[in-house]
C-alpha cells in the first residue's frame, strides 16, 4: 500500500467534510469552501474525525492515485483551518507594486503598468519597506490557485541569472552566473 494513501486525513475542530455519491470531497471551515473530485475508483469514508482512503487494486494508477487523493484532501483541511501563504518579491530599480483591492498595479520595468486581476477567492496585500524590496502577498484556503496566481505573476517578468532582477519568490535561491571576462 501507498505510504501517503494508507495515512488518514485527522479533521480538525471546525471543519465539516462530505464525500458526494460522484466522489466530490466538500470540505467547509472557518476560511471557506473547497471541492476536489476524486477519481471515481478511490474509495473515500469518513468515520470518527478521520477521511481514509482505499484503492481497489495494486496497478500503477491506483497506487499514485491512492496517495494524490490523500495530498488533496489533507491540503483541503489545512487551507480551511490555517491557510496558506505566498510571498512574491520585485527585486528591480524602480520595480514597484500597488493594490486596491482584487486588483494588482505592478511596475516591472516595462514601457507601461501591468493591471492583474486577482480571483476573488485570493486576499492580495502589497509592502513597500524603506531599504527593502517591494512585496506582494497572496493569501487564500485554496493552495492550488495560490500557486497558479503566484507562478503567473513570476512569469511577467522572470529573475534573469545576471544581476537577479525580477520577480521571485520570497525564499528562493537563484543560481547566479559570471558577467563577461574584462580584457586585457
Amino acid at each position: 500500500m501507498s505510504r501517503i494513501g494508507r495515512a488518514p486525513v485527522h479533521i480538525a475542530k471546525g471543519v465539516e467534510v462530505k464525500v458526494a455519491p460522484d466522489n466530490v470531497v466538500t470540505v467547509k471551515g472557518p476560511k471557506g469552501e473547497l471541492h476536489q473530485q476524486i477519481d471515481r475508483d478511490i474509495k473515500v469514508e469518513v468515520k470518527d474525525g478521520l477521511v481514509e482512503f482505499k484503492r481497489p487494486t495494486d496497478q500503477i494508477r491506483h497506487k499514485s492515485l491512492h496517495g494524490l487523493s490523500r495530498a488533496l484532501v489533507q491540503g483541503m483541511v489545512h487551507g480551511v483551518t490555517e491557510g496558506y501563504t505566498k510571498t512574491l518579491e520585485l527585486v528591480g530599480v524602480g520595480f514597484k507594486a500597488s493594490n486596491q483591492g482584487n486588483l494588482l498595479d505592478l511596475t516591472l520595468g516595462y514601457s507601461h503598468n501591468i493591471i492583474v486581476e486577482i480571483p476573488k477567492e485570493l486576499k492580495v496585500a502589497t509592502a513597500q519597506e524603506k531599504g527593502k524590496n517591494p512585496k506582494v502577498i497572496l493569501t487564500g484556503a485554496d493552495k492550488q490557485l495560490i500557486g497558479q496566481v503566484a507562478a503567473k505573476l513570476r512569469s511577467l517578468r522572470k529573475p534573469e541569472p545576471y544581476k537577479g532582477k525580477g520577480v521571485k519568490f520570497e525564499n528562493e535561491v537563484l543560481r547566479r552566473k559570471a558577467g563577461k571576462a574584462a580584457g586585457k
